[in-house]
């Protein structure tokens, strides 16, 4: 099924689990679980019968961040993901969401560290479930740094300016409650569940039309960078066919003779 020494990919239905798998350095980034990152993030949009992704990390943390010396590939630790990372020099970006945006829906289940890279990570994930001592932040400056995962883009359209200014300037770390306060995470839930609820989220979504689903995130998603007018009328153009389809069809009937609806992407 794919996955890496860093990164481990598991099925539970119609939703693909994808595990940051270093727990002895609190699943730091390296080579290889970014190649197993943005692997797990292509086989999810080529698998039809993947509706969702859970994105989470292993031994009670989610991601502390970039690991500098990994990256670099010295030694073993990600010598033989150099030629990946030769071939394609934008790999690292589309494994952590700022260059690539999955078709499916992306769960994040986070647990303990969400810290710098983690916390730039989450930010291209379109569902987040936090257990109650997960910690958030973005501490480059505190490091004389820059958060280039794209926080100065996009957290200050996701959650208040002032709060991501906030954020951003004093490096300063967050508890999941602030973390839901703000808006950056939808659910805190208690210690060692958060991927429990996640999965649980998921079975919503996969009980629901694929290709409903797929055209609702691209046009949220769309529109978020297009004025009202544009919006609208983008989603007119992506909505539309939508109705056209069989699993639209499935879905009235199902209504009609008060069943559960089978969907098949059609």
């Amino acid at each position: 099924m794919g996955g890496t020494e860093h990164l481990s990919v598991r099925r539970a239905g119609a939703t693909l689990i994808l595990t940051l798998n270093r727990p002895e350095a609190k699943n730091a980034l390296s080579l290889g679980m970014l190649v197993g990152l943005y692997d797990g993030w292509l086989a999810a949009d080529e698998d039809d019968e993947v509706r969702s992704i859970v994105l989470t990390g292993a031994g009670g943390a989610f991601c502390a961040g970039m690991d500098l010396k990994a990256l670099a590939g010295k030694g073993m630790a990600g010598e033989q993901y150099r030629d990946r990372l030769a071939a394609d020099p934008d790999l690292h970006w589309k494994a952590m969401l700022r260059h690539h945006r999955p078709r499916k829906p992306v769960i994040a289940a986070v647990e303990g560290y969400c810290v710098a890279g983690g916390t730039e990570i989450l930010q291209g994930t379109d569902i987040r479930v936090a257990g109650e001592s997960a910690t958030f932040g973005l501490f480059e400056v505190r490091r004389g740094l820059f958060p280039i995962g794209g926080s100065t883009v996009r957290l200050p359209r996701q959650i208040p300016r002032t709060h991501a200014l906030e954020m951003l300037l004093t490096g300063r770390a967050y508890t999941a409650t602030e973390a839901a306060a703000v808006g950056l995470v939808g659910h805190v839930v208690p210690d060692d569940t958060a991927l429990e609820k996640a999965l649980a989220i998921a079975e919503q979504i996969n009980a629901c039309g694929p290709l409903a689903v797929e055209a609702v995130k691209a046009s949220v998603y769309e529109a978020a960078e297009m004025t009202e007018a544009e919006g609208l009328a983008a989603e007119l153009k992506r909505g539309w066919p939508v109705f056209d389809t069989a699993d639209a069809k499935e879905g009235a009937r199902a209504f009609v003779e008060k069943r559960v609806p089978v969907f098949r992407r059609a």
